[in-house]
């Protein structure tokens, strides 16, 4: 069966960039969808986009907030991620491997403009994971905030190796 798309229209206004990196703050959270009598998990994600390379470093949901700045893997290594480390945090991503890039210059905008309450930093115990350790290190100090931080290691296969 071949569908047809409706004629196009010509929008009101231009698009502004890909839809995919608009900024945007989860306030009101529909509840998950429960197949069976357990009680389903439920994202604890508060702001959209989460990858640091697509964040604004200006972004007002920065004020005041408590950040945790998360290895790609973290999410699919560690299975309570949302409970654990994600909840009540503004939460940055990023693989310094894959994104062939250093971390350092975007963290210390976001900490040199912000208020930021505390930092954790939520790596794999892989070495390419030492990347974003060290640029978040290294934005600390560029940034001379004096702010509670902490490193915690994950294992390849889910455990907490270092906290």
């Amino acid at each position: 069966m071949k569908h047809h798309a409706a004629p196009l229209t010509q929008p009101a206004a231009p698009p502004q960039g890909c839809p995919g990196m608009q900024a945007r703050v989860f306030t009101n959270k529909p509840q998950a969808a429960q197949s069976s009598p357990q009680i389903a998990a439920q994202s604890e994600l508060r702001q959209w986009p989460c990858q640091l390379r697509l964040v604004p470093a200006h972004a007002p949901y920065f004020d005041n907030a408590h950040l945790l700045i998360a290895a790609d893997c973290s999410a699919f290594a560690y299975a309570n991620i949302h409970q654990d480390f994600i909840k009540n945090k503004i939460t940055l991503i990023g693989c310094p491997k894959l994104d062939d890039a250093d971390y350092t210059e975007k963290l210390t905008q976001i900490l040199s403009s912000h208020t930021i309450k505390s930092l954790t930093v939520l790596r794999m115990e892989v070495p390419c994971c030492g990347g974003l350790e060290h640029a978040a290190k290294q934005a600390l100090i560029n940034s001379a905030q004096m702010i509670p931080w902490r490193v915690v290691t994950i294992s390849t296969d889910g455990r907490i190796l270092e906290d």
